[in-house]
């Protein structure tokens, strides 16, 4: 059975700390999150801030959020001084969707070629690299641009987009392009035989540290906004698809087939291994870093 967050005790241990600063990723593939959040209540004794991955991870190596949503290159950067929730992340055990490489080649035609990068996720934008330099053994010459699809296109051949964004440009624009879609988590699937975990949940270590229950309670809290979330799918998508680009069938399939919420030991399995492949003295963090992960037991 899922705990239920006890909204008087986070409320009391709230007061004590002051709101803790929570990072919420502003894409479609969090509002599980936001929605079970919500409806529990917890998310009235959280200080939450809305933003893209790369400035939620930057806020929370900053010291400027106590936990938050973090992309798994900053994780992996920063992995001593963050203590990572046990069981919820941002992944995929197959295609997830929203993580892609648009080409109007073939890929193994993107050698020296120029390929546009969305500046709203750094670990997506190295596991492309990681994918095409060593399962398709090229190099293009990679350069940042804002996630704007037209953009992106008419200044390169091929480009990685993430979120909303990325829903939009497989769903929506890829004919209008004429681009072909490689989803780069079914991709590392098909490379590793591991899920891929884009996005951890990470706890700042001083904060852990001086209020460990309160950092529990938030953890309880997304553990059980996640299961409310999929009690109440249909009526979610349904909501969502009033204001989003997507359909309400669409939606369930992207919650249900293509995410993977889930940190387990598969999970963290196939974290390592990407972090073995592309670590070293160039990316910042060793190829084999400690995990260090939030201990749930309560003390006492």
């Amino acid at each position: 059975m899922t705990a239920v967050t006890d909204a008087p005790a986070l409320a009391a241990r709230a007061a004590d700390a002051g709101r803790p600063r929570v990072g919420h990723i502003d894409f479609l593939n969090c509002l599980p999150l936001y929605w079970g959040l919500a409806r529990t209540g917890s998310l009235l004794d959280l200080d939450l801030r809305r933003d893209s991955p790369e400035r939620l991870s930057d806020a929370l190596v900053a010291g400027e959020l106590d936990i938050s949503a973090i992309s798994v290159m900053e994780y992996l950067r920063h992995a001593e001084d963050l203590v990572v929730l046990p069981d919820i992340a941002v992944g995929a055990d197959g295609p997830v969707m929203s993580c892609l490489l648009l080409s109007k080649v073939p890929l193994d035609q993107l050698d020296g070629v120029p390929l546009a990068c969305t500046t709203t996720s750094r670990t997506t934008v190295r596991l492309a690299e990681l994918l095409l330099s060593e399962k398709i053994g090229v190099r293009p010459e990679y350069f940042s641009c804002p996630p704007d699809l037209p953009t992106m296109m008419a200044g390169a051949p091929a480009a990685v987009v993430i979120g909303d964004a990325a829903l939009r440009a497989s769903l929506l624009q890829a004919d209008t392009f004429g681009f072909q879609v490689y989803d780069l988590a079914e991709m590392w699937r098909e490379w590793t035989g591991l899920p891929f975990v884009f996005a951890v949940f990470a706890a700042r270590r001083e904060f852990v540290a001086e209020h460990a229950a309160l950092v529990r309670e938030v953890h309880a809290g997304f553990l059980a906004s996640r299961a409310l979330f999929l009690d109440e799918i249909d009526v979610v998508c349904h909501k969502a698809a009033r204001w989003a680009e997507f359909d309400a069938d669409t939606l369930k399939r992207y919650y249900l087939s293509a995410l993977d919420f889930d940190l387990g030991d598969r999970q963290l399995a196939g974290l390592r291994e990407f972090a073995r492949r592309v670590g070293g003295s160039a990316a910042g963090f060793p190829a084999d870093p400690g995990i260090h992960l939030l201990d749930t037991e309560r003390a006492g």
